[in-house]
């Protein structure tokens, strides 16, 4: 697939996900320009309290931008008073939270958003769409933390509000931090420079022990112990080869400048096998297939006791590539020749420099990130995986742009019930490849 193939592709996905999205779509609000009339103090709201939206407030103070965090929100109270805790420990100048503006519950966001210029979107992943839709509506920048939804049909409605965005002039950055990388962009530069010809094949790996488990709790609901335990349950989490792969996806899809036509691929429950681990799998192997015929191998696993590796390597007609979170970014040719090292050495924290160029531009009234489309098209990448692998089927990007399923509840409280529920056993059904119906 050319660069002309796939943006009509794109345009007619996006045409397609507006009259899906239906009421969902923002076309009856007001056109809001550059948001260039921000008051000196820039006001922020952090909707998903937990790790890493406390961990992106700190980000956002870091920038160096004249902020003030003016709202919280998050679906549990105890985890909206541990970051308003370790933010007024540390910042206090930067905090004007009062209890007024703490937001809790499922609607949470609904409150906090009017409240501010900049909102951060940090919940589990399953209701970034909800979340940023409401963000667009409301004429609000954005950083969002990836991934960028579960499903496809969440996929649509990014899309479709990334769209709004855009008219609107909204800067949107996504949390795909190797774009904010100095030796990722220094190498992709050059790759996409033509330094290495065509990129033929590489591999891309997650490879890792894994994350934490939050036993059940007497009196939970099977809503709160799903919530608490986001990360195992794919309508929440999207399974690990979306929420943390998506990183490494996301790079081969960059440097390729294009998205898969088909992926295959295989994955399983090889150690992750009881009941505290809901439905996800522990491994996944895919092969992504390029309009061009280039291969990239993507392998992502969580085992204890195995070797990791978090990086990414890429094969050229002119030579080749080894890329890191660690600052490494070797270039070679075909001889083995260095054509380029990036220094480790002085390097921006990716992390704060994502939040330092968007409140930036912001702060200039400038209008400049437009990440939510290449977040949701390697979101999607890595979604498409997982269905690969589930179904142990060959998947082809244009059947599943088609997909309507759906995995979020049908309403969100807390005596509501999500789709997946265990067995007497306490035990969730998962995937079986050739068995299990993806599309």
């Amino acid at each position: 697939m050319d660069k002309a193939s796939l943006g009509g592709q794109r345009r007619e996905f996006l045409k397609t996900s507006a009259l899906l999205a239906g009421g969902a779509m923002l076309s009856g609000a007001p056109f809001m320009g550059v948001h260039a009339s921000v008051e000196d103090t820039i006001k922020v709201a952090v909707i998903g309290c937990g790790g890493r939206g406390t961990g992106a407030s700190f980000n956002a103070i870091a920038s160096g931008a004249n902020i003030k965090i003016v709202a919280l929100a998050d679906a549990f109270r105890d985890r909206l008073d541990e970051a308003y805790t370790k933010l007024s420990e540390r910042h206090a100048d930067k905090l004007d939270v009062p209890e007024d503006r703490k937001f809790v519950g499922f609607d949470a966001y609904k409150h906090a958003i009017p409240l501010a210029d900049v909102i951060i979107l940090a919940t589990s992943p399953g209701f970034r769409p909800i979340h940023f839709e409401e963000a667009v509506r409301q004429g609000k920048h954005v950083f969002m933390e990836k991934p960028v939804a579960t499903d496809i049909p969440g996929i649509r409605r990014v899309l479709a509000a990334a769209a709004e965005a855009k008219r609107k002039k909204l800067n949107v950055v996504v949390g795909l931090q190797r774009r904010y990388q100095a030796n990722y962009r220094e190498a992709v530069k050059r790759i996409q420079d033509g330094a290495l010809g065509d990129i033929v094949s590489g591999q891309v790996y997650w490879n890792s022990g894994g994350v934490w488990v939050r036993p059940r709790q007497p009196g939970q609901t099977e809503m709160e112990y799903q919530m608490r335990n986001w990360y195992y349950f794919n309508w929440l989490c999207g399974d690990h080869i979306v929420e943390q792969h998506v990183h490494n996806i996301d790079v081969a899809n960059w440097i390729k400048g294009s998205y898969p036509v088909s992926i295959q691929g295989t994955g399983s429950r090889a150690w992750r096998t009881g009941k505290d681990y809901g439905e996800i799998y522990d491994n996944h192997a895919v092969e992504l297939t390029y309009a061009d015929g280039a291969v990239i191998y993507s392998q992502c696993r969580h085992f204890e006791g195995t070797s990791n590796r978090v990086d990414e390597t890429f094969q050229g007609t002119k030579g080749r590539t080894y890329l890191s979170a660690g600052n490494d970014a070797v270039l070679w040719d075909t001889k083995g020749n260095e054509l380029y090292r990036h220094p480790k050495q002085g390097n921006a924290n990716p992390y704060e420099q994502e939040h330092v160029e968007l409140f930036a531009a912001i702060s200039k009234g400038e209008y400049k990130f437009e990440d939510a489309e290449y977040g949701a098209y390697s979101t999607l990448t890595g979604i498409i995986g997982r269905l690969a692998t589930y179904s142990g089927q060959v998947i082809k990007w244009d059947d599943a742009l088609k997909s309507n399923i759906d995995l979020m509840p049908d309403r969100f409280a807390w005596d509501a019930l999500p789709k997946v529920l265990p067995d007497e056993k306490g035990l969730y059904p998962y995937a079986i490849p050739g068995q299990t119906v993806v599309l």
